[in-house]
């Protein structure tokens, strides 16, 4: 880790909680005010890091140097303005005839430490044994998973693919430009994720602190749906019950030390569906527009797979904003106003222009460089439906449910599976249709086990459908006070999910592009839980002790028991057992889920360098792992080699000539990197991992 970049890594963590001071709501009643703050700073602090990369980028400035003038100049700019906030508000309760109870509900959203420790010691002085637990749960969790992010090394499988390498070629390069190469999604797929990475690796010089985005993601989506909750009349109680059944569901837990990026679009989801229900309760000013709009388009750059979701919560807070501004004027001229309509749409546009400088210059790439916003048409034929007839739609939406809530009752999912098929070819479906199937794949598949891209939740999946039906049918039971939003919440989030089955082909890794519907659908299901709980112990009959009550104990006490397996027992990174963070030394760890290749990798890497070779050709294919040689060809001083991809799928940038390197490594096919070799060098090749050098060398 770099020492020079050290003190930086604190600047994302002090501008946070400098505009969660500057940040905070000046509602009186607003709900659950210091989450609202904590999350418009996030989302500040997370469209400074990515439009400063953006820039940068195009003045090719990508360097440690520029980076650290950037931070230091917006920590500064938040110091600023909390300093202004707290002038503001000192002049405000100063005011003559001011009461102390507007002065308080000015400071209600208070970011000081004061504050914080006062609403934690209130929270644990009048909080319930099971509330207690709940919390304690989630805490233990949350320490336990950033004690493996700190110390397990990055070994997701796509990581080492894409996410990792473009991170590299970014340093490397200095800018942003495309290049050839022969891993589309190198360049295709959208990086919000990683351009939060790319500030760690300025300032460490490494990737030791990577999982940290990840587990900043988890803890940032569990108080944005713990505070959904509460805007849906949830009391504290339902909150805690929201926040426990995703911080326990398997897939959040192993996510949160990972490389991997679901969890941060499930993050910036769970953001816009926190802003978008304050949209039914006020009108939208200027602050609440940037902030809807940065959620989208935050969303958008990490996984445009989370518009799906993102779509019907604006169409909500639309059709809020027109429901108020109708409500807004008198009685006697109750007609739908024109003037609500315009503003509405004006407000529209102007979230949809933030999310547009949000993610525009990263699409104007893809657009430049193939000729549609989307990408070259292989990556828009094969996760994208091709199909949407109802009967197709439907077929791909069992199979994402039946992956999605696989259990480890073999019987049980061959029953299920083999309905499916059957109700399948009642309706005239190929299950295994190339155009409602991702790849080669083949339906069913086994995702019951604690692994990080296709663990199924179970417990957290059946209680979000059970919340979500009742939210639809019975909204008054589970939430009196707002059963109307409630209801609303819920339509949203089903129309969330027809969609994801009619966009996204069913994949055997699919339960984690389904996490941020699965982070949005939570919070119905505390609801549901809470009002359990509610009717089972009723304040005149305290010792009443129905079977529904000790049955969702039991569901409870199970989720618990899943999070803490998933982040002892859980792969590629665990606590205990064969692979553990503690007994693994750091290179066996990138490669637990390809251990054979560790050493080959080494030796192809030592007989380059022996070469002193900076110029290396490499030969890859779509899938194969390119980061490891980032990490082992750097210079004894951290300078990242030269490499230069043998083959390129972009039509405009060619790959490199062969003869014109000092090296070539190769990957996966002898026989490809064969055909590469110039004649008279020497070529070595392994069972997965091959080097050529010139002869002499």
């Amino acid at each position: 880790m770099s020492a020079a970049g050290f003190p930086l890594l604190l600047a994302p963590v002090a501008a946070v909680v400098l505009l969660t001071v500057a940040l905070r709501p000046q509602v009186a009643d607003t709900i659950a005010p210091r989450r609202l703050a904590v999350i418009r700073a996030a989302l500040a602090t997370g469209v400074f890091a990515v439009l400063t990369v953006e820039v940068l980028g195009v003045l090719r400035l990508l360097t440690p140097a520029a980076f650290g003038v950037a931070w230091l100049l917006f920590v500064a700019g938040c110091a600023t303005a909390a300093g202004w906030r707290r002038r503001l508000d000192a002049g405000r309760s100063a005011k003559p005839g001011r009461s102390a109870a507007a002065s308080d509900a000015d400071t209600a959203g208070g970011g000081s430490a004061a504050g914080w420790r006062a609403t934690f010691g209130d929270f644990w002085r009048t909080a319930s044994r099971g509330e207690r637990l709940l919390a304690g749960t989630i805490g233990g969790l949350l320490l336990i998973e950033l004690l493996v992010a700190l110390l397990a090394a990055p070994n997701n499988f796509d990581s080492q693919t894409y996410h990792l390498p473009k991170v590299e070629r970014w340093v490397a390069q200095g800018d942003l430009t495309f290049w050839a190469t022969a891993i589309h999604r190198q360049v295709t797929i959208p990086p919000g994720a990683e351009y939060l990475l790319l500030h760690l690796r300025l300032f460490t010089g490494g990737d030791a602190l990577y999982n940290l985005v990840q587990w900043a993601a988890g803890v940032g989506a569990l108080l944005a749906v713990a505070r959904v909750t509460a805007q849906l009349g949830g009391s504290r109680r339902a909150q805690l019950l929201t926040a426990f059944v995703l911080a326990t569901t398997p897939m959040v837990a192993l996510q949160a030390t990972s490389t991997q990026t679901d969890l941060v679009c499930a993050a910036w989801v769970a953001c816009t569906a926190t802003l978008a229900l304050d949209g039914l309760r006020r009108r939208a000013g200027l602050g609440d527009l940037l902030t809807l709009g940065t959620a989208t388009g935050l969303t958008a750059l990490t996984k445009t797979s989370g518009l799906l979701a993102v779509g019907p919560l604006l169409v909500l807070w639309g059709l809020g904003q027109l429901r108020l501004a109708y409500a807004d004027r008198p009685a006697v001229r109750r007609r739908f106003p024109a003037g609500g309509v315009a503003r509405t749409l004006g407000a529209s546009l102007l979230i949809m222009l933030v999310a547009v400088t949000v993610i525009g210059p990263f699409l104007g790439r893809v657009y430049a460089e193939f000729g549609h916003p989307l990408g070259p048409e292989r990556l828009r034929e094969s996760i994208p439906m091709e199909r949407h007839d109802p009967p197709s739609v439907l077929v791909n939406a069992l199979r994402i449910g039946h992956t999605a809530l696989d259990t480890p009752l073999a019987p049980l999912r061959e029953v299920t599976a083999d309905a499916i098929l059957g109700l399948a070819g009642l309706f005239g479906v190929d299950a295994q249709d190339r155009a409602i199937t991702f790849g080669q794949e083949i339906f069913p598949v086994t995702s019951w086990y604690p692994d990080e891209d296709r663990v199924a939740f179970p417990l957290a999946g059946a209680l979000a459908l059970i919340g979500t039906v009742a939210a639809l049918s019975r909204p008054a039971r589970i939430s009196p006070g707002a059963a109307g939003v409630l209801r609303a919440y819920a339509l949203v989030v089903i129309i969330a999910v027809v969609l994801h089955a009619a966009m996204i082909k069913w994949q055997p890794w699919g339960n984690r592009l389904v996490l941020y519907a699965l982070a949005a659908s939570v919070p119905p299901a505390g609801l549901w839980l809470d009002a359990l709980f509610r009717r089972a112990y009723p304040a005149s009959r305290v010792g009443r002790r129905p079977i529904a009550a000790a049955l969702a104990v039991t569901v409870l006490a199970t989720c618990a028991l899943a999070g803490v397996l998933a982040v002892s027992y859980g792969f590629p990174r665990r606590l205990v057992g064969a692979g553990s963070i503690f007994t693994t030394a750091e290179w066996e760890m990138r490669f637990l889920r390809r251990p054979q290749w560790a050493e080959e990798y080494r030796w192809a890497a030592d007989a380059v360098r022996a070469a002193e070779a900076r110029r290396i050709g490499l030969s890859q294919r779509n899938d194969d792992w390119e980061y490891p040689w980032w990490l082992l060809l750097r210079d004894a001083d951290g300078r990242p080699p030269e490499l230069l991809a043998l083959q390129s799928v972009l039509d405009d940038r060619p790959a490199a000539d062969p003869a014109s390197v000092d090296a070539i490594v190769c990957v996966n096919s002898r026989e490809l990197c064969a055909d590469l070799v110039p004649a008279g060098w020497r070529f070595e090749f392994r069972s997965y991992v091959g080097y050529a050098l010139p002869t002499g060398r």
